[in-house]
């Protein structure tokens, strides 16, 4: 059985995010999304919101779970029994940073294969950084958040 892992920490889950699951979930038995901690980053959304946000729009993939985690992702991979990590890259400096994730995560753990997917093309510009300051300033980026994402990041952003 393929088991992959799809990593990040999805503060917001985007359109992007959601084209990898879509497409991962058909080259995979089983794709979990995991809601990882990182500690560079300062959230908008709670562990708990990014997790039912996912749920929601992974209804239609019989085959993607959700779950969190707070430790290196070659541990979890390791407890699940996932051989897989999908990853995503949109530009030339994701491939960089990837690249070096790989690599230690092949250092720390060989079993582990990396999966890069090139991002569609309407989404290479994205990341869920540039639509939180986006929508911060008042833009509409609903075009590119999953259900009631959109709605959720500006009701958030106006309580700050």
């Amino acid at each position: 059985m393929k088991v992959a892992v799809f990593a990040g920490s999805f503060d917001p889950l985007t359109l992007g995010h959601m084209d990898l699951i879509k497409r991962g979930s058909q080259l995979f038995d089983q794709l979990a999304v995991a809601v990882m901690v990182n500690v560079s980053k300062n959230p908008i959304f709670t562990i708990e919101e990014r997790v039912q946000q996912i749920k929601e729009a992974v209804v239609p993939y019989d085959n993607v779970s959700v779950i969190t985690a707070n430790e290196l992702t070659v541990n979890l991979m390791d407890r699940m029994g996932a051989d897989y990590l999908l990853r995503g890259l949109r530009n030339e400096n994701d491939f960089q940073y990837e690249r070096d994730i790989a690599a230690m995560n092949q250092h720390l753990d060989n079993q582990v294969e990396t999966i890069f997917m090139l991002a569609d093309p309407k989404y290479q510009h994205l990341s869920s950084s540039l639509l939180k300051e986006v929508a911060r300033f008042g833009g509409d980026v609903s075009a590119y958040l999953p259900g009631q994402i959109a709605k959720q990041l500006t009701e958030k952003l106006r309580r700050d």
